[in-house]
């Protein structure tokens, strides 16, 4: 039976303090990479997923599949993703769900990406680009029952070409960071901040002090947990900590879903000791 859950900060933190997790999984799906078996099935996407998701979901708080990953494949790869939204919604109502699109655009542009993800796809979450400023993000945080994760400081290598610019003596993606806070809709922002950049996190801390941040590039991106938690854990632990390739891709037999999950035990078992640590 379908049990709606209305996600607000306080389920998410409560589901955290649960589970002894802060880990999301990244649903990365790369029919290259999956293994073998499934390619013989109707739906291999989807079962993969579906598969990764039981195998792990008491371990995890959040899954983020890339929306590249299923536009890819066209027509059947966006059907495969609204398969996998639709069976986490039923299934683990009560996990955080993000959409890692990277929208943004001129207002009524992204008013419809806002509904094609938040009330179409039912996600509670969206990854969403500030370049275009105020009036391009503003109508995802209308949706005061969603929550809008601002592009701050990604962790890929040429993250820091622009965003760490100076201007008017403060960085780029700082100013990003101070700018947002002033939105309509503040209290549904998060922010993606790399797990590679561990460097900024007691600064960016000093900004958005209550702020949940996104924080991918834990495992094959070589972002290290304990040196984001050390400046980026707050009151209210404040991160999701994003791994995908280091544990969908763990094994590619058919127990890949059990080599998975002992790679999110793995995290899983860090971050609680962090926890129980920093109480």
């Amino acid at each position: 039976m379908f049990i709606f859950v209305f996600m607000t900060k306080e389920t998410l933190i409560a589901q955290i303090k649960q589970k002894q997790s802060f880990l999301c999984i990244g649903l990365d799906v790369d029919l290259d990479k999956i293994p073998q078996h499934l390619l013989e099935l109707e739906d291999p996407i989807f079962e993969f997923n579906k598969r990764i998701i039981d195998a792990t979901h008491n371990l995890a708080v959040a899954y983020k599949p890339n929306t590249a990953f299923y536009e890819a494949y066209g027509l059947q790869g966006w059907k495969s993703l609204e398969k996998t939204i639709a069976y986490l919604n039923e299934m683990y109502p009560e996990i955080f769900t993000i959409a890692d699109a990277k929208r943004g655009d001129i207002g009524n542009t992204s008013t419809r990406y806002a509904k094609a993800f938040f009330e179409k796809m039912n996600f509670d979450a969206l990854t969403v680009a500030p370049y275009m400023g105020q009036d391009s993000v503003e109508p995802f945080l209308a949706f005061t029952d969603k929550f809008t994760i601002l592009l701050a400081l990604t962790s890929n290598r040429g993250g820091l070409d622009f965003q760490g610019l100076q201007t008017h003596g403060k960085k780029v993606f700082e100013q990003v960071l101070q700018k947002s806070q002033t939105w309509k809709g503040v209290e549904q922002l998060m922010y993606v901040v790399g797990a590679t950049k561990p460097e900024f996190f007691k600064e960016i801390r000093k900004i958005v002090p209550n702020s949940f941040l996104l924080v991918p590039g834990v495992g094959a991106q070589g972002g290290d947990l304990e040196a984001v938690c050390e400046n980026g854990l707050n009151k209210d632990i404040g991160l999701l900590i994003n791994s995908s390739r280091g544990i969908i891709y763990a094994g590619n037999g058919k127990d890949f879903a059990q080599k998975a999950r002992e790679k999110a035990q793995e995290l899983q078992s860090q971050m609680s000791r962090i926890l129980h640590k920093n109480q």
